[in-house]
C-alpha cells in the first residue's frame, strides 16, 4: 500500500467518524438545548457550503469574489418561490437551483475573463450591489404583503417538516434543517475533494500559479476559469437554498447581500485556502463566535453590563481583532496552519531518526 493510499484512507476514515458522530449529535440537540442550537448548526453548515464553493474559485483557482453573496441570494429566492408560489418541496428546488446558478455563474464567468485581480473583485462587487435591486423589481410583491418588496414571507410550516422518506429520528423542522443542511455538506465535501484532485482540479492550480505556463502545457485557461466561476456559484446557490429552509423566509438587501459575501470570505480566510474542510472549518467558526461575540462578550470577560448599543458597536470590532490576530498566528488558516504545523514536526522526527548517531 503506497503512502499516499494509507494516507487517503485514514482521512477517510476520521471524516467518516466525524460525520457519524455530527449525525448522532442531531438526535440531541432539540431533546437537550432550544431548537435555536439546531438552525445555529444548520446556519454554520451552509455558510460553509458557500465558502467551499468561493474556496475553489479563490483558493484553487486564484479568481478574488466578493459577490457571492449574489449567487447565494439566487438559490435562496429560486427555492422560496417555487415553495410558496407552486407548493415545491425542498428537495425538489435543489435540482433548479443547481443548474440556474451554474448557468447564471457561466454567464458571469465570460466577462471576468477580461478582468482579474482588484478589478475582478470591484465587478463581483457590483454584481452583489445589483441583485436587491432586482430582486425589488422581479419578485412578485403579492409574495409577502407585509415585509417589502424585496422579501419573500415565511414559508407555511407544513413545508418544513420532515417529508414521509425521512428515518423516523428526524421529527421536528430544526432536525430536518439540520440534517437536511448537514447531508449537503457532505455530498459538497466529498465532490471538492474529488474536483480538486482530479485533472481539472490540477488545471485549477496551474492556472492559478502561472496562466501563460498553464496554457503552454495545453490547458484551456478560459475553460477552466469559467467551470470554476459556475462551480463555485453552485455552491452558493445551493447554500442560499439551505438559508430558506433554515430562517423560513428570504430576504435581500444591498448591506445583507455583501455582508453574506463578506462572510463567507472570512470563513475561507479562517479555515484555509486552498484545502477542502477548511472553508467548513471556518464557517462554524465565525457564525459560533459571532454569535458569542454579540451575546456573551465582552460582558462575561469584562465583568461589566453593557447596553445593547454599546455591544454592537464592540462586537464587529472584536471580531475584527481577532481576525487580525489569527492571521498572524496562524496565516494560511486553522486548517492549512494546522496542516504545516503537523509536516514540519513530522520531517522533524523523521530527520531526527535518519539522522547519523553522535559518536
Amino acid at each position: 500500500m503506497t503512502a499516499d493510499r494509507a494516507r487517503i484512507i485514514r482521512l477517510g476514515v476520521a471524516f467518516a467518524l466525524l460525520i457519524a458522530a455530527v449525525y448522532v449529535f442531531g438526535w440531541y440537540i432539540p431533546q437537550f438545548y432550544e431548537q435555536g442550537t439546531t438552525y445555529l448548526w444548520a446556519e454554520a453548515l451552509y455558510i460553509g457550503v458557500a465558502a467551499m464553493g468561493l474556496n475553489l474559485l479563490t483558493g484553487y483557482n486564484g479568481q478574488v469574489s466578493i459577490g457571492h453573496g449574489a449567487f447565494f441570494g439566487l438559490g435562496m429566492y429560486t427555492t422560496a418561490i417555487l415553495m410558496q408560489s407552486h407548493d415545491w418541496s425542498f428537495t425538489e428546488t435543489l435540482p433548479v437551483v443547481a443548474a440556474l446558478s451554474f448557468g447564471v455563474g457561466v454567464l458571469v464567468g465570460f466577462p471576468a475573463l477580461r478582468v482579474k485581480g482588484l478589478y475582478l473583485a470591484l465587478v463581483t462587487l457590483g454584481l452583489a450591489v445589483l441583485f436587491p435591486q432586482l430582486t425589488n423589481r422581479f419578485v412578485p410583491h403579492d409574495l409577502c404583503k407585509t415585509c417589502g418588496t424585496s422579501q419573500v414571507g415565511e414559508l407555511r410550516r407544513v413545508k418544513l417538516l420532515p417529508p414521509s422518506w425521512t428515518p423516523t429520528f428526524i421529527k421536528h423542522p430544526d432536525q430536518w434543517a439540520y440534517y437536511a443542511t448537514l447531508t449537503i455538506a457532505v455530498i459538497g465535501i466529498v465532490a471538492l475533494f474529488l474536483i480538486v484532485r482530479s485533472r481539472f482540479g490540477r488545471a485549477l492550480i496551474a492556472v492559478r500559479d502561472h496562466e501563460a505556463a498553464a496554457e503552454t502545457v495545453g490547458i484551456n485557461v478560459a475553460r477552466v476559469k469559467v467551470i470554476a466561476f459556475a462551480t463555485s456559484a453552485l455552491y452558493a446557490g445551493v447554500a442560499g437554498s439551505c438559508f430558506v429552509l433554515v430562517k423560513r423566509l428570504a430576504t435581500a438587501s444591498s448591506v445583507s447581500v455583501f455582508q453574506l459575501s463578506i462572510e463567507f470570505l472570512v470563513a475561507v480566510v479562517i479555515g484555509g485556502t486552498a484545502t477542502v474542510v477548511g472553508p467548513l472549518v471556518g464557517g462554524i467558526i465565525v457564525v459560533f463566535s459571532g454569535r458569542w461575540i454579540s451575546e456573551s462578550f465582552p460582558s462575561t470577560i469584562l465583568f461589566w453590563h453593557i447596553n445593547d448599543s454599546v455591544k454592537n458597536l464592540l462586537s464587529p470590532a472584536i471580531f475584527g481583532i481577532g481576525l487580525i490576530l489569527l492571521m498572524y498566528v496562524l496565516p494560511d488558516g486553522i486548517v492549512g496552519g494546522g496542516r504545516r504545523i503537523v509536516n514540519s514536526r513530522l520531517r522533524s522526527l523523521r530527520r531526527g531518526k535518519t539522522s547519523p548517531a553522535s559518536t
